[in-house]
């Protein structure tokens, strides 16, 4: 994937839910702060990028909107080769403050529109809340291209007080990250 995709999907998702701002809350939000040139290719080769409306109602109506509008199998699929998978900011266990550290992207052809991005160590923490296979070679890639710590990727695990990430599961992810080191 490369950021020109990621600005693309911005302005079609923020269209399909009629709000100014989404928040990127997968693997592609890495490209909020580095240019696909900068990054290895295990994390740029998602097809999906994960998107959820700051506002949505209870049954998460606009995340299905996206879904249906520009997800999997999609018009939108078919014509630019990845799609938008709507979802809940509920979906990822995010470290406390997460939203104070947003990447904002602004596409090109629409800077009245925005993504809001999580930061990498954000990302690497919620990655590993996930903690599966492909999300362990994400936050590798990323640790030996020198574009995440590491430390600072444990410093956000502990910080996620999801209850639904339990303390096994924590520990787990805070071992896979220090092997990193």
């Amino acid at each position: 994937m490369k950021r020109i995709e990621l600005e693309l999907a911005i302005v079609r998702a923020t269209h399909i839910i009629a709000q100014p701002r989404i928040l990127v809350i997968g693997s592609q939000a890495i490209l909020g702060s580095f240019d696909e040139t900068e990054l290895p290719a295990r994390a740029t080769a998602s097809q999906e990028i994960d998107m959820a409306p700051l506002q949505d109602d209870v049954a998460e109506s606009l995340a299905t909107r996206i879904d249906v509008l520009a997800g999997e199998w999609s018009d939108f699929d078919a014509e630019h080769g990845f799609y938008i998978q709507g979802v809940s900011v509920r979906t990822a266990f995010l470290p406390n403050g997460w939203e104070e550290r947003l990447i904002e992207v602004r596409p090109t052809v629409n800077p009245e529109v925005m993504g809001l991005c999580l930061e990498p160590h954000d990302l690497c923490a919620a990655k590993m809340g996930r903690n599966d296979s492909k999300d362990r070679e994400f936050v590798s890639a990323l640790v030996e291209a020198g574009l995440v710590s590491p430390e600072r990727v444990s410093q956000r695990l502990r910080k996620i007080s999801d209850p639904r990430f339990s303390p096994q599961a924590k520990n787990v992810s805070l071992q896979f990250v220090s092997s990193l080191s």
